[in-house]
């Protein structure tokens, strides 16, 4: 079996648990600006770390002062914001354990996560969100200490208790007794409970523990200090109740990385030109949006053809620059040219001051990478899960190469199983599920199994197949992994989701789901829970283009003869995780009859 270890760059000895990050952080540099915070106005204020600090401690004091003791489940139910770090971080001062609820749960998966964790108290962003939380106490035997909104009491309705009644109570609280309360958790303690979005199945209670989250967040800042410096700033805007999003802001506070938060991802770019951050996060959707709007930015204004041949030139110099000692692009005549007319622009779209960008949570276009890296701001890939922590492997600046997720980071060992699937091992990598019975196949030889299948290049980087439970056997018995087909038809900027489809049949087929912005222009968005087939021939034919590059790729008998077009409700939680994977079997359920019409 391939194996490939890396490492530790920063032993987690000395530290008692993951509240030290900022207390040491406050003792190096109380004043330094730690968090850009909205003022409701348009304009943004910055908190220090001590002020932070004090903060965290005053909201922890009220929490032990309405009953919280160590060990006990904390959630959290609210969008990115400021107050969600302060909460995380008071229920850890408070001994807590905290339960991140992704703000989209339904009724039905708020009231099992707070029932399956123990929850005894909860936390939501809004009225609704708190009233959600309420409810499903009402529903269940947790939450014994109620529901408290983040949003201040002129903005709940009467009834609804807030973060400011906790913290109103601080004074009951001694500095003594809530040192206690913080130093109760050692490294092996729980930290959180993170439920997995499942894509597939039911949500798991990942068990996450402080040694889990130091470990990350003290390796992961030695080998990115690049990349996270006390110079730089960043925005927040994916959900904090994933673990990618709340290990940066660990790693953003450590290190002295001032930090934003958004949570309406539709004023992202115009806050990328106020706060002008050095390094982002995003979901491969993002970049990919961002070059096809200036696909259609340059064909409204007759520049298709020279944007074409700038794309070209991009991805050209982003290929030569992964193999120059600089890492740059070669400055040719036409890179010069092109960063006149786009690249300049481009780039002071995202602010102008963006060296590096972290893409995760899904596959990005190998295409769309070196794009990126011609036009000045490296992507870099990395590849991990709730299980491990987030990053497992990733590449490094200096290190590069797109269509891999990089070398194992330090403190981890990633082997390739004989049936192709990824095993992995270290600082990062989970204890296991809050229910036993979820561990059953969760682990082989001391090794994680991630369901994914993933393969070492040459030089020990990791390159992603696909998932282990999407791989396809057709009634004449061949074997087909539907990634690398799907991942093709979805660099195509019509296209959200493709689903390759044959289990059982003697061809293949596939479900196509349409953008959602190209499917409200067709006046085809359906309701949720629904799905709609989209008739239209054009569309057809455009999208037909990338089916045959697809089937180019791929040997006869893992190409797709058949497929249909339809569009899809993608806010629709049932069908989409909040990391925007689609729910492959939810999908084909609800599209049974359409998949049936492909084999008639």
């Amino acid at each position: 079996m391939p194996q490939i270890h890396t490492p530790l760059l920063a032993p987690v000895d000395g530290h008692r648990n993951v509240t030290d990050l900022l207390v040491q952080r406050a003792e190096k540099a109380p004043h330094h600006a730690a968090f850009d915070v909205a003022t409701g106005d348009g304009s943004w204020r910055q908190v220090s770390t001590v002020r932070f600090l004090g903060e965290v401690r005053r909201l922890a004091k009220g929490f032990v002062a309405a009953g919280v003791a160590p060990g006990d489940a904390l959630a959290i139910m609210a969008s990115t914001r400021y107050e969600w770090a302060v909460t995380d971080l008071a229920a850890w001062f408070a001994g807590a354990v905290v339960v991140p609820v992704y703000e989209t749960s339904s009724p039905v998966q708020v009231a099992g996560i707070v029932a399956d964790a123990g929850v005894v108290l909860g936390v939501g962003g809004t009225e609704a969100q708190t009233r959600r939380l309420a409810d499903a106490f009402a529903e269940t035997a947790a939450g014994r200490l109620g529901a408290y909104a983040m949003d201040p009491a002129d903005r709940v309705a009467g009834g609804i208790r807030t973060l400011d009644d906790l913290r109103s109570r601080a004074d009951d609280v001694t500095d003594a007794d809530l040192e206690r309360h913080r130093t109760a958790a050692d490294l092996d303690a729980p930290a959180t409970i993170v439920y997995t979005s499942g894509t597939t199945g039911e949500p798991k209670g990942a068990v996450l523990t402080h040694r889990n989250f130091l470990g990350q967040v003290l390796n992961i800042a030695a080998a990115y200090g690049e990349v996270v410096h006390e110079q730089g700033n960043t925005i927040i805007f994916l959900p904090l109740a994933h673990v990618l999003a709340r290990g940066l802001q660990l790693i953003c506070l450590a290190n002295g990385m001032r930090i934003a938060h958004l949570s309406d991802p539709s004023t992202v770019v115009e806050t990328l030109s106020v706060l002008r951050p050095t390094f982002l996060v995003v979901v491969p959707r993002v970049l990919e949006r961002i070059q096809a709007a200036a696909a259609q930015k340059a064909d409204a204004a007759h520049l298709g053809r020279v944007w074409r041949a700038a794309v070209a030139t991009a991805v050209s110099g982003g290929r030569a620059a992964e193999q120059r000692t600089d890492g740059r692009a070669p400055a040719s005549v036409r890179q010069r040219l092109f960063e006149t007319l786009f690249f300049r622009r481009l780039r002071a779209v995202m602010g102008g001051r963006v060296d590096y960008i972290l893409s995760g949570g899904a596959r990005l276009d190998p295409e769309v990478s070196l794009f990126f890296r011609g036009i000045g701001v490296p992507v870099i890939e990395g590849y991990g899960l709730t299980e491990t922590t987030a990053p497992l492997t990733g590449n490094l600046p200096g290190d590069i190469r797109a269509g891999t997720v990089g070398r194992p980071l330090p403190g981890s060992t990633v082997r390739i199983g004989d049936d192709g699937e990824i095993l992995a091992k270290g600082i990062g990598v989970f204890r296991g599920y809050r229910d036993p019975a979820h561990d059953a196949d969760a682990f082989v030889d001391g090794f994680f199994r991630t369901g994914d299948l993933g393969r070492f290049d040459a030089e020990g980087r990791l390159i992603i197949d696909g998932r282990v439970k999407d791989v396809i056997v057709t009634s004449t018995g061949k074997t087909v992994v539907p990634a690398p087909w799907e991942f093709a038809v979805e660099a195509d900027p019509l296209v959200s989701h493709a689903v390759m489809v044959g289990e059982g049949r003697s061809y293949l087929t596939a479900l196509i789901v349409l953008d959602p912005d190209e499917a409200a222009r067709q006046g085809d968005a359906p309701a949720a829970g629904q799905l709609r087939e989209i008739p239209d021939e054009g569309l057809r034919a455009r999208i037909q283009r990338s089916i045959d590059a697809a089937n180019a790729l791929v040997s006869r008998s893992e190409q797709v003869r058949r497929f249909t077009v339809i569009a899809a409700d993608l806010a629709d939680t049932t069908i989409i995780t909040p990391t925007l994977k689609i729910k492959r079997r939810v999908l084909l359920e609800r599209g049974s009859d359409v998949v049936a019409a492909l084999y008639s």
